[in-house]
């Protein structure tokens, strides 16, 4: 029987292979693809650009107005998707595909699916060298786009276009892998795109995917189990994972019945509700004192979903010496840190089997009573540490933390709130109070400035398919705001709206303040401490935002900030809120652990060498391993 045969482009070949993926989500068949963002050059117009015309209506493309930005916007389309669907991101050759560089580095700490479709040199070099082409006489086969293979899951050049048939299924099933999943870079070279191949019609046939969940091996599950039964301070870390694995349900019921405290990471906010009883708040550097003085006492932690970054484990001086990790993890390499006792599995299905295991195990009531007056006092730290006003009733300068609770005050349960870099995740991380699960987004995976209003354009663009009566809204700084901003334009032009809330410390404020506390002077961080020619001056960000089609004010007290965010909740568009908040003052202060930071051993500065001495004096409690 002879074989059907279409005869198509590489590109059109690329495309139609996109569209014809589907993914099954709580019973829905949705295309697994959502689209993309695009900006066409030389390297992907004429080829890639006439294919995914012809397939406008399937995979919606959207023009971003910067490369790293618009890949952002897919990682935060995917993180808001829980990983179940992804975007992909388009360049041209040359600088538009290293600025996808970043974002990819975003998408494959945070082990999220993105699709990179960069631009590539002539495979057959005759027109060589080209615009744009960096030449390595030594390897004349080496590219830009070879700067990916440490940033990606899956990178492949497409230098035939039957090359195809085994590249796509194995990108797509990466992009879908809960163990490997991460992104994804196909570099285009611009001759191969425009060639022509016959390639079998079923290749191109619908296909159906379902998310993987693996099952525990039972040895490891047995393991797991006895050391848990012999807790007798037990402690639950919940890291992102969960909600990647919809895993909160199972989640809940394993800490209730076994009357286990839970403590959550960075990307895991949103795990628990800020009223769920067993919620005892953030943990690590950027976290709880009722969290880290929990991590600190307990004896067997049982850590889900989470690779166990150093904000999360104080550099690993945040838990005792001798206590015992079980990890749960779809990832082996996650599973296995720190000598962690492995428990390789989805966590949707582990935690009932491992509860069965624990039969009725609870965890000691002394130790559950300690949990919840520990809960208490940060709940009355936090309360006091978002108030404009101090207990005498006279004003505070106004702060992040003020902000962040004024925000949290008067937001929807199903709003979304994005933060990244800078001061602003760790203070979101402290003082915000779940209202509802997933709410949370607070990209400290790469620390990546600028993630914030890019991210979150994506992000909106996913919370509109679920809550389009919803709010996404944005926490970003001045610095972040000033690194990358453009997609304020995109959002109104896509009629992804978002409230984006501009808090302007005049610079780089929270390497200011970790520059200050090892000793150093202030420098090069904020406005006024760096080399300037004029005397500095704030930006008008409402202008700005305004000028980009946004709606914006500029407000001056916590009280105005409540006013305009309802005002902000009103609007047809993108609306920009612009304050000022303390440099100095008004950090919260409570709930951080030691974290590993490089300090001069040798300066000319008394100040520094204290410093370095005092924040070594930190590490005695650090694990070495174990």
């Amino acid at each position: 029987m002879v074989q059907k045969t279409v005869r198509l482009t590489m590109a059109q070949a690329l495309v139609r292979y996109l569209a014809a993926q589907y993914v099954e989500i709580d019973g829905r068949k949705l295309r697994f693809c959502a689209g993309g963002f695009g900006i066409f050059g030389h390297g992907n117009v004429t080829c890639l650009g006439e294919a995914l015309y012809e397939h406008r209506q399937e995979l919606p493309l959207w023009r971003g107005q910067n490369e790293q930005s618009m890949a952002m916007a897919a990682v935060g389309y995917a993180k808001q998707q829980l990983r179940r669907r992804f975007m992909f991101a388009t360049s041209s050759a040359g600088p538009g595909t290293t600025n996808l560089l970043t974002s990819a580095g975003i998408a494959h700490t945070n082990r999220l699916p993105l699709l990179m479709l960069a631009g590539d040199a002539f495979v057959t070099r005759l027109p060589d060298p080209v615009l744009q082409q960096v030449e390595h006489p030594s390897n004349p086969g080496l590219s830009v786009n070879d700067a990916f293979k440490s940033v990606t899951r899956f990178w492949d050049r497409i230098t035939h276009p039957a090359q195809l048939l085994q590249s796509l299924p194995a990108a797509i099933n990466t992009l879908i892998d809960p163990a490997d999943c991460g992104p994804v870079f196909l570099g285009l070279p611009q001759d191969v795109q425009g060639w022509a191949y016959d390639y079998p019609e079923q290749f191109f046939a619908e296909k159906t995917h379902h998310l993987r969940r693996q099952l525990p091996d039972t040895r490891e599950l047995a393991a797991a189990a006895e050391a848990l039964k012999s807790a007798e301070r037990p402690l639950i870390i919940a890291g992102g994972g969960v909600q990647y694995s919809q895993a909160t349900a199972e989640m809940q019921e394993f800490a209730r019945k076994h009357s286990i405290p839970v403590v959550e990471t960075i990307a895991g906010r949103a795990n628990f509700v800020h009223d769920d009883a067993l919620n005892c708040g953030p943990v690590g550097v950027t976290g709880s004192n009722s969290a880290n003085n929990l991590a600190k006492e307990a004896d067997v932690i049982l850590a889900v979903g989470t690779r166990l970054q150093d904000f999360t484990t104080g550099s690993w001086t945040a838990f005792a010496a001798d206590a015992r990790i079980v990890s749960v993890n779809v990832g082996r390499h996650d599973a296995a840190k720190h000598m962690s006792l492995p428990v390789v599995g989805d966590a949707k299905l582990s935690l009932p089997v491992l509860s069965e295991a624990l039969g009725s195990f609870a965890a000691p009531g002394i130790w559950v009573e300690q949990a919840a007056r520990e809960r208490a006092d940060w709940a009355a730290y936090v309360d006091e540490n978002t108030s404009p006003v101090t207990k005498d009733g006279s004003n505070r300068p106004m702060s992040y933390a003020q902000v962040i609770g004024a925000v949290n005050d008067v937001c929807d349960p199903d709003d979304r709130v994005v933060a990244a870099a800078g001061g602003l995740p760790a203070e979101v991380t402290a003082n915000w109070r779940t209202k509802s699960l997933g709410s949370v987004d607070v990209e400290f995976g790469f620390s990546c400035m600028g993630y914030e209003i890019s991210g979150g354009w994506g992000a909106r663009l996913g919370h509109m398919e679920d809550h389009p009566d919803k709010d996404t809204i944005i926490f970003v700084g001045d610095g972040s705001y000033m690194l990358l901003n453009s997609d304020i334009y995109s959002s109104v032009l896509s009629g992804a709206k978002m409230i984006v809330v501009v808090c302007d410390n005049g610079g780089f404020a929270v390497i200011n303040k970790l520059q200050n506390n090892t000793g150093n002077e202030s420098y090069n961080n904020l406005i006024a401490d760096c080399k300037l020619a004029v005397e500095p001056f704030a930006v008008d960000f409402e202008a700005h935002a305004r000028a980009m089609g946004a709606n914006a004010e500029t407000v001056y007290s916590i009280s105005e900030l409540k006013e305009a965010f309802g005002r902000a909740k009103q609007s047809d568009r993108t609306y920009v809120i612009s304050l000022k908040v303390d440099a100095f003052e008004g950090w919260t202060q409570e709930g951080h652990t030691w974290w590993e930071v490089g300090t001069p051993e040798v300066s000319n500065s008394e100040r520094v060498r204290k410093a370095h001495v005092d924040w070594e004096a930190g590490r005695a409690p650090q694990r070495k391993g174990v």
